[in-house]
Parts: C-alpha cells; structure tokens; sequence
C-alpha cells in the first residue's frame, strides 16, 4: 500500500491453511498417503467413491487432528463428518466428505514472535481432493489449455483446515503467522509442511475497512499462494487494487481470485460460494466422531514443548525480551538447547543469542561446551567479536577446542598499553575526523576503529576502542 492509502484503509485478513497430515494411509482407506508416487496407483474403491465401497476412520489422523487443536489451545469437541457437494473432475465421488456445523476443534489462539494474537475459528477434518494439471497454452490454468490430467493420488488424503479469526492487519503479519503455524505442527509430528509439495497450502480472505470502522468490507478469497513470499506479495496486491476499486467509487465484488506469481497480480475465477451452494448433510456411512477423556488426555500429554513456550523459556534464561528478534530466530534454526547450555555454563546470555542467530544460521552446530567456551573467552576480552567468530567458525568447520584454536590462529589478548597507543596514533593521524567525531558525527568511530585493527592485526576489540576514543573525547 502507498502511504495515502494505508492511512485511509485497513488492511483485514483471515487465512484457511490446509494441512496435510503425516499420515501412512488415507483418511477412509487404506491407501497410501505418499507424496510424488506414479499418477493413480494409491487408489482403490473407497477414495474413488465406487458403488458398493464404505469409508473406514482412520484413527491416527484423528489423533494427529487433536494434536493440532491442543497445541491451537483449541477445545475438542464430539464432531460430525458432512457430505460437501461440488462438481469437479479432482473429486472423484462428487462430493467430499468434510465437518462443516459441528468440527473437531472449536475456537482456540496463535500467539506470534512479535507479541501479537491471532484467533482460530475452527480447525476441522476433512479428505483433500485429486490434483488436476492443465497441459497446454494457459499457463498452468484451465483457460487455453490443451487438455487436463487428473491424479488421483491424493483424493482421500487426510486434511486439518485451520481457519483463522480475521484479526491479521499486515502482510508482514500474516506470514508471521504461517510461519509460526508451520512451526507448530512440524513440531508435533502433525505434518511436514511442505508447500513445495502440497502438504500446506493456503487460501486468503481479504477486505479493506476505514480505520476505527466496525463492519468489515467485502472480502476476496486468494488461491494458488504456493509460499509464504507468494502470500505476501498477493495481500499487498490485492489491497491495492481493493483500494483502486473503493477510491473510484466501484464496489468490491466477493469472488475467488488466482494469484499468478509470474505476473504478480489476482485474477478473477469465480463467485464466491456460500455453505448453502455445497448442500451440506450428515454423511451417512461414519458414525460422530467423540473422542474419550482418556485418549484426550493422553494426547495432551504427549504434546511436546511448542515454539511460543520454547521462545518464553529461553527469553528468560537470557535475560532478554521475550519479543527479542534473536529469540524468535534461535528458536526457528532450533538452537535454543545449545543456547540454554551455553548460558548455564556461564556465557552471557545476549552474546550466546546473537553467536547462535548469526554464525550459526547455516552449516552444522558446535559442541554445547565449546561454543560456552568462546563465548565465555570473547565475554572475558580474551577474544574480539571478529576473533570469536573464526575460532566459532573452526569449530563449526572441525571441531576441537576453543583454547587450542585460539592459541593456533596467534589470537592472544593485546596489553591494554597497546590498545591505548594505537588509538592515540590514530587520533593523531587524522585530525580532521576527530575534530568531526568530537563535533558528534558517532559514525566516525567506525573509521577509527578500522584504524586500529589494522594497526593490531585486527587483535583489538572494536568495543574497547569505542570506549578509548570516548574517553578521549571526555578528557580534551
């Protein structure tokens, strides 16, 4: 949005995420559920909705959908699968069965790494549909195309479809929010959440409303948002053209739209349909689904720590915010045990944050006690920051101690003498830029900085020159 036009509209988003479970078979059969098989060859009577064929619950899927409303603070509810009703070539049975009025999971909340609260509708059951590839002139769409596939393969597959409260105002936020979702349900063994295979996907609903309004205003739905990149980019497209449409004086009309990330642009696919257009009814072949206190109880306890609590339990151990963008990327690479082992061991807790976000974003992790070590030699001023990072980066590399690995690279503490004499020459080498570093232009320091590590073979800490050439300045 241009500037004018973020003062003048709010942005509202509300996200369904569909998510394919981690299941060894379908949801009604017993089919396999693998990604990237030989087109329809996991299929049989039941998921190609054959007369004569019946449905069998599959009782892991449940499990693994009760999980997700648990850790989406949810309350699991006795539910009941419906018949949806639509015509579609990716739908073998003409229908697909799905919990519309009465779904497993009720309500519930996604707390993201900023401090912000999205609320959950609802995350219900249902099968996932075949996927159809049109061939042909149209860019991947059934418009010009040549002619279409249809695999089977995935009909029947077991989906949790997570729909969110429309309380997301940003783009930025929105992917916050999948991110954190994704988070979640690798973390519980839920699914892999893989969008480069289909395994989550996303539709967004978005309106635009006056700042301070109450009524929301007429929403699109997006499709085909492949990554999270692509979510972002489609939400800040759509809001301006939204905006082009409401500053004209046109309506808004609800409607599905396609995202072609190509283009960067929505295009019109369709009205959008209400519950009543599907026909929902109870599908008659399953019986309520009304999972006891026992099994909920022993799915509840099996749930591991999530992220959100993962980010509090390190932001303490630190001593830092638990907003802290540090924390939120520590817990993201899955560093926060080497974190809270490095600060057990007496490394500061800011230091082992920022060394871990930073230097160990890629590649593989150092032993607990030896990234303790350097950050307890850099803490002490036995290592600069650069030295720190080498010697990280050795251990990364090879592994060994952090002593040894200091005393080969030659990286020994500098006298305090030294350090002081090479700041002196330097501030009396460039008399212009001192006289602009005492004058308040801060930034010069780095220039005197970078005087002195070369005067020092880059042994001293730029953190003890800063303070030198402050000294300096309070002295003159």
């Amino acid at each position: 949005m241009t500037a004018t036009t973020a003062t003048e509209w709010e942005m509202v988003v509300g996200l369904e995420v569909h998510c394919e479970l981690a299941t060894a078979t379908k949801l009604f059969c017993a089919c396999r559920n693998a990604f990237g098989d030989e087109p329809n060859t996991n299929v049989c009577p039941v998921c190609l909705g054959l007369p004569g064929s019946l449905p069998v619950l599959n009782r892991h899927a449940v499990e693994l959908a009760m999980r997700v409303g648990l850790a989406l603070h949810s309350s699991v509810e006795p539910s009941l699968f419906h018949r949806k009703n639509y015509f579609y070539p990716d739908m073998p049975k003409d229908y697909q069965v799905s919990q519309y009025d009465e779904p497993l999971n009720v309500g519930g909340w996604l707390d993201l790494p900023d401090g912000s609260r999205v609320g959950v509708t609802r995350a219900h059951m249902e099968e996932d549909t075949g996927k159809t590839t049109h061939v042909g002139g149209g860019g991947g769409r059934i418009h010009g195309a040549d002619h279409s596939l249809v695999d089977y393969n995935r009909a029947g597959v077991p989906l949790v479809e997570i729909v969110s409260e429309p309380d997301i105002r940003s783009s930025e936020q929105a992917k916050a929010y999948v991110n954190e979702l994704r988070a979640i349900l690798v973390a519980i063994g839920a699914s892999d959440a893989r969008m480069e295979e289909g395994s989550l996907r996303i539709d967004a609903n978005v309106s635009l409303r006056r700042p301070g309004a109450e009524a929301f205003g007429t929403r699109a739905e997006i499709k085909n948002l492949n990554s999270v990149r692509s979510l972002g980019r489609a939400l800040e497209y759509e809001v301006r053209r939204q905006a082009g449409r409401l500053e004209a004086g046109e309506p808004v009309v609800q409607e599905t739209r396609h995202w072609n990330e190509d283009e960067g642009r929505t295009s019109s696919m369709r009205s959008k349909e209400e519950a009543y257009d599907y026909r929902y009814f109870p599908e008659p072949d399953l019986v309520p689904l009304a999972p006891s206190d026992e099994w909920l109880a022993g799915v509840r306890a099996a749930l591991p720590v999530l992220p959100a609590d993962r980010r509090v339990a390190l932001a303490a151990a630190a001593g830092v915010a638990g907003t802290d963008p540090a924390v939120a990327t520590v817990v993201h690479l899955g560093l926060d045990d080497l974190v809270l082992a490095a600060v057990a061991a007496g490394a500061g807790g800011r230091l082992a944050l920022n060394r871990a976000a930073n230097e160990l974003a890629h590649g593989a992790v150092p032993d607990a006690a030896a990234f303790a070590g350097v950050l307890r030699m850099e803490g002490d001023g036995r290592l600069t920051a650069t030295q720190a990072k080498a010697v990280l980066a050795e251990l990364v590399a090879s592994g060994g101690d952090p002593e040894a690995i200091a005393k080969a690279k030659g990286f020994e503490a500098l006298d305090g003498g030294v350090v002081a004499a090479a700041v002196d020459a330097a501030i009396a080498a460039a008399p212009e830029e001192w006289a602009r570093f005492v004058a308040g232009e801060a930034k010069v320091a780095g220039f005197f900085v970078g005087k002195v590590m070369a005067a020092t073979a880059g042994k001293a800490d730029g953190k003890a020159v800063t303070a030198l050439l402050r000294e300096r300045m309070a002295d003159r």
